[in-house]
Parts: C-alpha cells; sequence; structure tokens
C-alpha cells in the first residue's frame, strides 16, 4: 500500500502549513510563524520561523523504511490536543509471563505545539489488565529537532532501532526478575509516598486520601492476579495511571506518555530494578 493511503481513515490523516505572523496593531510582519492544519484551519502552534514541520505523511515514509530495514509493522496512530501532538505506535515483541503476555511496542511521538522533537522510545501493555507503561524516549541520537535537515537524519533512526529493540529485551528482563521478587510492605509504602507526594507522617488531605484509597483497590486486584510480587506492585500503579487516575481514559494516557505522571512511574519502575539488582 502506498504512504499516502497508509494515513487515510488514522487520526494522522492531515497536513499543516505555515504562516507569518503579523502585529495586530501594526499590521507587521513578525519572525514568528504559525502551524495550522489544512482541514480546520486549526493553529497548533507558534514557532521561530526557522521551525520546518514534519509531515504525518513523512512520519509516515520513515515507518516504511523502518519496516523493510527491521520488520516493524505500523500498529496504531492517535493525537491529542486537536493534532498538537500526535504518536503512533510499531509492534515489536511479547514477553510470555505465566499465564499473561506483555506486548512489546516501540512508540514514537512528534509534535507541531513544540513541545517534543520528534522521539521514539519502549511502550509495552499488558494484555491481562491492558496496563500500559511508556518506559521513556531516546532524547540523543533519535530525538531530533524540527529543522531543514531533519529528513537527512532520519537514518540515525534507523540505526537506532536495533538498539531499541535490544533495550526491550533488557526491559522484559528486568520485568521477570520483579515478577519473582516478594514484595515487602516498605517497598510499597515508598512507591505510595513517592507517587502521591506523601512527605513523612503527613495527615492527608480528603481528596488525596481518596486517590489512595483508589490506588490501594487497583493494587489488591494486581495482587490477586499476579502475586505478592514487585511486579505485581509495579502493575497496581499502572493499573491506577492507566484506569483510575482520571476518569477520562484519554488524559490518563496522555499523562502517561506525555506527563509527569509517566516521568514518576519510570522513575520508580527504575527504583524496583535496582532493589532487586
Amino acid at each position: 500500500m502506498e504512504t499516502k493511503n497508509l494515513l487515510t481513515g488514522t487520526a494522522l490523516d492531515f497536513t499543516v502549513r505555515t504562516e507569518k505572523l503579523k502585529t495586530s496593531s501594526s499590521g507587521l510582519v513578525t519572525d514568528k510563524i504559525a502551524i495550522i492544519r489544512n482541514d480546520n484551519d486549526t493553529i497548533l502552534g507558534v514557532h521561530g520561523e526557522k521551525y520546518t514541520p514534519f509531515q504525518n505523511h513523512d512520519l509516515l515514509e520513515l515507518l516504511e523504511a523502518i519496516n523493510k530495514n527491521v520488520g516493524l509493522q505500523l500498529y496504531k496512530t492517535g493525537t491529542f490536543n486537536d493534532g498538537g501532538k500526535i504518536y503512533l505506535q510499531l509492534k515489536s515483541n511479547d514477553l510470555i509471563l505465566g499465564n499473561d503476555k506483555i506486548e512489546g511496542y516501540i512508540t514514537g511521538i512528534n509534535s507541531f505545539d513544540g513541545t517534543t522533537s520528534l522521539a521514539f522510545g519502549n511502550t509495552n501493555i499488558t494484555i491481562s489488565c491492558q496496563n500500559t507503561f511508556h518506559a521513556g524516549y531516546r532524547e540523543l541520537e533519535t530525538k531530533l529537532k524540527h529543522s531543514l535537515n531533519l529528513k537527512i537524519r532520519i537514518d540515525t533512526i534507523l540505526r537506532h532501532m536495533d538498539t531499541l529493540l535490544k533495550e526491550e529485551g533488557i526491559l522484559f528482563e528486568n520485568i521477570k526478575k520483579l515478577s519473582q521478587a516478594p514484595v515487602e510492605q516498605k517497598m510499597i509504602d515508598i512507591l505510595k509516598n513517592s507517587f502521591f507526594d506523601i512527605p513523612k507522617n503527613a495527615e492527608l488531605s480528603t481528596r488525596k486520601s481518596n486517590l489512595v484509597e483508589k490506588f490501594e483497590q487497583e493494587l489488591n486486584t494486581e495482587f490477586n492476579d499476579k502475586g505478592k510480587t514487585l511486579w505485581g506492585l509495579f502493575s497496581g500503579l499502572t493499573r491506577y495511571t492507566t484506569h483510575s487516575a482520571l476518569s477520562d481514559k484519554e488524559k490518563n494516557e496522555f499523562n502517561k506518555m506525555f506527563g509527569n505522571v509517566g516521568k514518576k512511574e519510570r522513575s520508580i519502575f527504575n527504583q524496583l530494578v535496582d532493589y532487586v539488582a
């Protein structure tokens, strides 16, 4: 199928244009440009004049190159903020853990609102509970700024896809270790206090108490399903952030992919891995 046809019917089926901004009072042209969706004229971001948008069809061409090189096929696409941020997922490998399966993906993120460069990282989804965990995005060679030489540097991403797949293998090995490590109450307390920013011996507000109670309910569900292990503990957290932190599922995923929630998850995961190292 041609690249342009792959976009049809997906959330990424749009292009953008740039327009110079003018002052409202004098009408003078500024050194800023607006990024505007061509299909509905929504302004997605304002940038300096050197900013070059990386069109979604350019991204699909990149995916075709990745597929030819390492065999990763497009699985899912999506947008946030009217297309200001976009993401896509390439299917990678799976981990069988007991009676459960953890599906691996390489997730690419990009934005027209200026909040992130083009970047790729590892994501996994636990099938039994549909919990998602974004293990982070590479900020060096595979995180490229929007500029005229972006297309030229795409080969850098291709060279590092193998690195991301190797990192996924390490991630799966760490999950196995966590699944074999019994949980101690102190680890539950550390995770809870770290994620919810609870100072030592602090008295919780009613709102925070309700959030913690909801987390503990999700944690018990995961303990019953996966056993009282460090993987069960972390799964309790990802179950909470995926399904229960907010009533809006899309906002939960946004916070996990782009926000502070995702940063906290990654930090806690690394702490648990260090604990069993």
